[in-house]
């Protein structure tokens, strides 16, 4: 799953670790996330939805579907 995890917290200038405290989340956790080597759980997903306050499909895209 591809995401704009890295976009959307660069905008707002927050670090991997502050996003990882709002998220309730290890710092390396956010860095998986963001390289793609680890996709959250819904429950995490819907909670990063709610940090940018942003839908979820507008965090995180199906890559078989980019294309189509």
């Amino acid at each position: 799953m591809n995401n704009r995890l890295r976009v959307l917290r660069a905008e707002r200038k927050w670090s991997q670790q502050h996003l990882a405290e709002l998220l309730e989340v290890s710092r390396q956790s956010v860095n998986a996330i963001e390289t793609g080597r680890y996709d959250p759980s819904l429950p995490l997903a819907f909670r990063i939805s709610d940090v940018f306050d942003l839908p979820i499909e507008a965090i995180f895209t199906n890559p078989s579907k980019e294309n189509a």
